[in-house]
């Protein structure tokens, strides 16, 4: 092959003369055919986390699109995408972590807390006082969330921003003792001044990475401890003692993190720390935060009827209806899937509604599986309570129900019938018996006094009457 012509500067080679030269293995090069026209996303990566880029000088061109002539794979391509969103950091065009998170931090305060808990068994008197302190944040509206037991009993309750010596009163608009949330305010509009509200995320995922940010124990300063979202299902709220939609992270959440907030990677709060397990048994890094849906629950429901009205309930209690000779003796087709209501409250919302034996299919449209657990997500099942905590109280639901036999809600009735007079036969007779009892020990007594009465053959009659006395006596 004839050798490439050379050019004078300035002047450009014909297309005939510029042919490509072969490398060693006899084919032409990626960089004589112009495939590296513009740097390939390994090495803008690797120069802009290596700090290769000269400081001061000018940042490699990011924005230009991959070579047209070259298909880069996923991996490159992702790494591309790396690449400018590092660039972009680098000049400065895009947030640092840096910056949000000192925007996250400006919007959490410290809560002071001094509790005075009333003495239910000596109402003219109170406990003795203590004092608490924990975490909160702000959100819209200039107002402040925190845990409800940390203002719970409260007989003063300031807070303090990050940074600030002062001190600010603050009062309690709405507690949820349910879902263990609080709304607070602060009458001095000089709090919030530079204050950016804290915005709710959406429900996070498995395995994404969150920040709890608070005011634990061990300093006085704030904190910051990182995690990942190990799992999400419908837990148990201690303080409530209530069964709502939780969150579990392997965070550190210790005495005085409750109220602080959880942020995802964008600086979205994900979530309130509340409570953690401690003391179990293998357990180790199990916290919890309350998620976004609860918390906009509470926030809604404030905002709309002014006041904490609390979340909804059916009123019955369930069984599961996973063995297959319990559905055919419920009536079930093949196929059909749902839970058996054992006990309906007398004063809830379903007593009209619902009766002992009934099986629920649906909720609102959405099908009940066997064991009580709805679709939730992609790959992810929930028990069904979760459906009924999103209502609100006086709202309406939609409710499949395959009714019970009349044979066996009757059966149902008078084996209920009979259970409650039977436990009033068994108490009776429990009395007779002893009665019984009390008169065969008279009887005893009586047979004593024969028995005086045969000792001694003088004065028959006063040892008779005498064991006759003692008997009614004891009869009595």
């Amino acid at each position: 092959m004839p050798p490439r012509k050379r050019t004078r500067k300035g002047e450009a080679a014909k297309e005939e003369d510029a042919q490509p030269s072969p490398g060693q293995d006899g084919f032409a090069s990626d960089e004589d055919m112009g495939y590296n026209a513009a740097p390939q996303p390994s090495q803008r990566r690797s120069a802009s986390r290596r700090g290769k880029a000269p400081i001061g000088g000018r940042a490699p061109d990011v924005h230009l699109p991959p070579a047209q002539d070259h298909t880069l794979s996923p991996v490159e391509l992702a790494d591309w995408e790396d690449a400018q969103h590092d660039e972009m950091l680098h000049q400065g065009k895009g947030p640092s972590s840096t910056s949000i998170m000192n925007e996250m931090a400006e919007a959490v305060v410290k809560v002071f807390c001094v509790h005075c808990q009333s003495n239910f068994s000596l109402p003219w008197q109170r406990r003795r006082q203590f004092s608490s302190t924990s975490s909160g944040f702000i959100v819209s509206g200039n107002r402040i969330l925190t845990n409800a037991h940390c203002v719970e009993h409260a007989a003063s309750l300031k807070v303090k921003r990050r940074g600030s010596d002062e001190k600010f009163i603050a009062h309690v608009v709405a507690t949820g003792a349910e879902c263990d949330i609080a709304m607070l305010r602060v009458e001095d509009p000089s709090f919030f001044e530079g204050v950016k509200p804290v915005q709710f995320g959406d429900l996070p995922n498995l395995q994404d990475s969150c920040i709890v940010v608070g005011y634990p124990i061990g300093g006085d300063t704030m904190s910051v401890t990182s995690g990942v979202v190990s799992r999400i299902e419908v837990t148990s709220y201690v303080h409530g003692s209530t069964e709502l939609l939780g969150v579990q992270i392997d965070a550190a959440i210790n005495s005085g993190n409750s109220g602080g907030p959880a942020f995802n990677d964008s600086g979205q709060c994900v979530g309130i720390a509340f409570q953690s397990l401690k003391g179990a048994d293998d357990a180790e890094n199990i916290g919890y935060i309350i998620p976004p849906p609860v918390v906009q629950h509470f926030v809604a429901d404030v905002e709309r009827n002014g006041r904490y009205t609390g979340f909804p309930a059916l009123g019955i209690e369930w069984q599961k209806m996973e063995n297959p000779d319990l559905r055919a003796a419920s009536g079930m087709k093949a196929g059909q899937r749902g839970v058996m209501v054992r006990r309906v409250d007398p004063c809830g919302p379903a007593h009209k509604v619902l009766g002992p034996h009934d099986v629920v299919t649906s909720f609102d449209g959405v099908g009940i599986s066997n064991d009580g657990t709805v679709a939730f997500r992609s790959g992810e099942r929930i028990s069904f309570s979760y459906l009924i905590s999103q209502k609100y109280v006086g709202d309406t639901a939609v409710l499949r129900v395959i009714r019970a036999k009349p044979e066996v809600r009757q059966q149902q009735e008078q084996q209920q019938h009979l259970t409650d007079g039977g436990q009033g036969d068994v108490g009776q007779r429990t009395k007779q018996e002893k009665g019984k009892g009390k008169q065969r020990a008279g009887a005893s007594g009586s047979g004593s006094g024969t028995q005086k009465q045969d000792a001694g053959a003088d004065g028959a009659n006063d040892a008779d009457g005498a064991g006759s006395t003692g008997g009614n006596g004891r009869g009595r």
